[in-house]
């Protein structure tokens, strides 16, 4: 069978695509719960954290109750928007992001809990206020931890498999990402596709890493002043 190339882009589009909604969201929600204390902060971190414990099909089958025909959010965009997100793209990109967002808030909240605050009362002081100090102060100082869970979302995204599974369903060409592509390649016996398919992942979600973490080093070296 020839070689398919359509699932590592449907992959990097789903990847990209989670990555920008789990960034937009994560950095608000990890501040607010790093510098702000309320009844049952608790509870609500355990729900934002719960997709890293869960079994995939588990968070898939809760992503179908309410996205599914029948389910709140599923007939809001059948009504308001006349689309449906069960077995389509925007459904494989709303999977990845729940998976990999506990990932990036976890990354970002520890950031943002390291910054001195010292420099941040400083800025206040000096008349700043909690806009200018967040994005001239927080974020620059948490960078390190911000990109760094950016980029574990990013390889958590391309490699989620059972809530796509669930909600996106397998559809070549259109919802059959890699991680997909590759187990039911297996199934069908056609371990040649299988096969390139696992080393494109390995060697991609490598390089991801290494550069991680050689950006790391870097990082590190630079705040030591050059490493004199």
């Amino acid at each position: 069978m020839e070689f398919s190339y359509v699932p590592i882009v449907l992959s990097l589009k789903v990847a990209f695509a989670a990555v920008i909604i789990v960034t937009c969201s994560s950095i608000p929600i990890a501040a607010l719960m790093a510098k702000r204390e309320f009844f049952g902060k608790d509870v609500v971190e355990s729900i934002i954290t719960l997709p890293l414990v869960l079994p995939p099909s588990v968070i898939g089958f809760m992503l179908l109750y309410v996205f599914g025909k029948n389910g709140p959010l599923g007939k809001l965009f059948e009504q308001w928007f006349h689309t449906r997100i069960v077995f389509t793209l925007a459904g494989a990109v709303i999977a990845a992001a729940v998976v990999a967002f506990p990932l990036m808030y976890q990354s970002v909240k520890v950031a943002i809990e390291n910054v001195d605050q010292n420099l941040e009362k400083a800025a206040r002081t000096l008349g700043a206020g909690e806009l200018r100090v967040f994005f001239t102060i927080t974020l620059p100082l948490a960078l390190n931890g911000i990109v760094a869970g950016l980029v574990l979302a990013f390889a958590r995204s391309l490699g989620e498999f059972g809530a796509t599974l669930m909600i996106a369903g397998n559809i070549p060409g259109k919802t059959q990402t890699m991680p997909i592509a590759i187990y039911f390649a297996n199934e069908a016996g056609d371990t040649g596709q299988a096969s390139i398919l696992v080393i494109i992942m390995t060697i991609f979600s490598f390089l991801v890493i290494y550069g991680l973490n050689r950006w790391g080093k870097g990082s590190r070296r630079d705040s030591r002043g050059g490493g004199a």
